[in-house]
């Protein structure tokens, strides 16, 4: 029994760490993409690029962010019951919510999308980017529902194939949509005597890619779930339970669990729309250009938020993961093993975030000025060290929220979300009317929305069932390793900068502070080699580790 948990616990965090990898590699190819797609769109046209996406991603709460999470946790939920006739039933009536309720927000964005980006958002050539992402929201909210039945099924790999596969079509079409469409728009600005139209036009090109790869994701999982399919209806065929739902009953089911997640997604995730249009409509009431502040949100989107959101891709990776778990291990299993999925989740989460946190803050200038070389960097490294913080609170956040919705607690993070969104709100105004900082009230008031979170979460956990999270390992071991990562990282970038370039020491510092810390890491006995042994490659890492005789033992 011991011996079958522990294959738990393994298949648990392999699977999560598959997801993560390829939520680092999506992340990564979107930080390189975004080089050349910033130098032909400009500033002010990735400002109108984030104010269209921060709109798509509101709807995307709406329609298509729940679907996977809430088709994972009932699928697995009767899979691991042997139900997989009802787990096909949630299936389909996911599927047939999806169609009705993303078309129907599809066709609201696109012929709405003038009163919106001009009304509500104070940035009205946003409208042609906006007009090109209203299809894609259908598309993405299929593709959720598919991603949701594999991963309700203990799979991960259709969603992390499909997630790469995404975001090299997106890369691809979004650098070639905005060369072609700035070239277009140009000649209108010409005839119409507004710079404005041509990067209005190259962010539309930008967010072609989004739909592209979007599109390309769906027809891949829908391959493989056509394939999958056959063995499915085997598993349906032997399937002996007496218990058989009803489609009403399992929609009703379905909107209960839907609701609140949408609540909560929509709450938490509505940050990046309010401080957009809390932020250009008060910087246009102090007095600045449209294309001033278009620009500062520009750098927000393109850099700040693509270099941030690479190790948060890691969180919502495994809390995806956790959630189909964490139901089984709630159904069949006791407080103790459900506690230490929780402990394993978070420590695992923060093992990543820590020291990607104090590289951002030793490292910002130069990381920027590595990507992003054709301009000055200064205002985005800044934020970067601002905001670096907010990397482990934003993680911890993510990891708890799917925590208490993997444990069936669908309103307490809707709750919490909503005291935070208050809290963060209030902050802002205050940041922006009485102290000026300007776009960087925006990145501290997204530390004091995730801090937010952290506590209230963490108060919520410790309440429903009593969990604490472990500190030493969770936490000091981690700081310790980073701290000493850290002053290697700056050693070993001051000595190469002297003869090999900044560029070059960049790259060779950030090498250095990956083997830094994992080095401390297992030195302090912040890892084990059972841990090790089950992390993808883990039998290579554990042979380099007795090489190096880092274990005490």
């Amino acid at each position: 029994m011991a011996e079958k948990r522990r294959r738990k616990e393994k298949n648990f965090l392999i699977q999560g760490s598959i997801l993560a990898f390829a939520g680092v590699i999506t992340k990564i190819i979107g930080a390189v993409y975004r080089i050349p797609l910033m130098n032909i769109v400009g500033t002010e046209g990735m400002g109108y690029y984030n104010v269209a996406f921060s709109i798509y991603t509101i709807a995307l709460m709406l329609t298509s962010y729940s679907l996977p999470l809430a088709v994972s946790k009932l699928v697995s939920a009767r899979v691991a019951v042997g139900q997989y006739r009802n787990a096909y039933k949630v299936f389909r009536c996911a599927l047939s919510i999806a169609v009705i309720a993303s078309g129907i927000i599809s066709l609201v964005i696109f012929f709405g999308a003038e009163f919106i980006a001009g009304t509500i958002m104070a940035m009205d050539m946003s409208v042609y980017a906006l007009r090109v992402l209203a299809p894609c929201i259908f598309v993405v909210a299929l593709l959720g529902v598919i991603r949701g039945f594999f991963q309700g099924n203990g799979s991960m790999m259709p969603t992390a194939f499909s997630q790469i596969l995404e975001q090299i079509v997106n890369a691809a079409a979004s650098v070639a949509g905005a060369y072609v469409l700035l070239k277009m728009g140009m000649e209108i600005a010409g005839t119409r005597g507004d710079d404005s139209y041509g990067a209005a036009y190259a962010a539309a090109g930008g967010t072609i890619g989004t739909i592209a790869g979007a599109f390309s994701a769906l027809l891949f999982v829908a391959m493989i779930f056509f394939a999958y399919r056959r063995l499915f209806r085997r598993k349906m065929w032997r399937d002996r339970s007496r218990k058989k739902e009803s489609y009403r009953k399992i929609y009703r089911i379905l909107f209960m669990t839907i609701a609140p997640v949408i609540l909560s997604a929509t709450v938490y995730n509505i940050s990046d729309f309010l401080d957009t249009a809390i932020f250009s409509n008060t910087m246009a009431a102090q007095g600045f250009k449209k294309t001033e502040y278009a620009s500062l949100l520009g750098i927000l989107g393109s850099q700040y938020s693509t270099l941030i959101n690479v190790p948060l891709a890691m969180a919502s990776a495994l809390g995806a993961s956790l959630i189909p778990s964490l139901v089984t291990t709630v159904q069949t299993g006791s407080r103790k093993q459900i506690h230490m999925k929780i402990h394993t989740a978070i420590r695992f989460n923060m093992l990543i975030a820590i020291p990607c946190a104090v590289g951002f803050l030793i490292l910002a200038k130069p990381i920027m000025d590595l990507l992003f070389y054709t301009q000055d960097n200064s205002t985005a490294a800044l934020m970067l060290q601002i905001g670096a913080v907010s990397i482990i609170l934003y993680t911890s956040s993510t990891v708890t929220t799917s925590i208490l919705q993997g444990l069936d607690d669908m309103m307490t993070p809707v709750k919490n979300a909503v005291i935070s969104l208050v809290i963060y709100i209030v902050a802002l105004f205050v940041m922006l009317v009485a102290f000026k900082w300007n776009i960087y009230a925006v990145v501290a008031g997204r530390i004091v929305f995730s801090g937010s979170m952290c506590i209230l979460n963490a108060h919520a956990l410790r309440e429903r069932i009593g969990y604490v999270q472990e500190r030493k390992r969770t936490f000091v071991i981690p700081v310790m390793a980073a701290g000493v990562m850290g002053a290697v990282t700056v050693l070993v970038h001051l000595l190469f900068e002297l003869f090999a370039g900044e560029k070059i020491a960049t790259v060779v510092a950030i090498l250095a502070a990956v083997a830094a810390y994992g080095a401390v890491l297992v030195l302090l006995g912040g890892v084990t080699e059972d841990e090790i042994s089950g992390m993808p490659k883990g039998a290579a890492i554990l042979r380099i580790c007795y090489k190096l005789h880092l274990f005490r033992s």
